[in-house]
């Protein structure tokens, strides 16, 4: 069990090996319920994941290269 602290904003930090399990990220979604004297927490969404690459991601307006292509054909001799 690992304890943390109450900011004066009512915040407290969820230790790092939790939020991994739990896939916690920014943007999550929690809900929050008294139960008994304890509170519990419930993870409700948790947003898309990074990608992870950048593939794809970035659409080019210009024609496509065709596979067969030589660069070295550019070079003037």
């Amino acid at each position: 069990m690992q304890v943390t602290s109450v900011t004066s904003k009512g915040q407290v930090t969820i230790p790092k090996e939790l939020r991994q399990q739990l896939g916690i990220r920014q943007g999550s979604r929690i809900e929050f319920s008294l139960v008994g004297d304890r509170v519990e927490m419930k993870v409700w969404s948790s947003p898309a994941g990074e990608p992870r690459s950048g593939f794809g991601m970035v659409k080019s307006r210009r024609a496509a290269v065709p596979s067969d292509f030589d660069p070295a054909t550019l070079l003037k001799r």
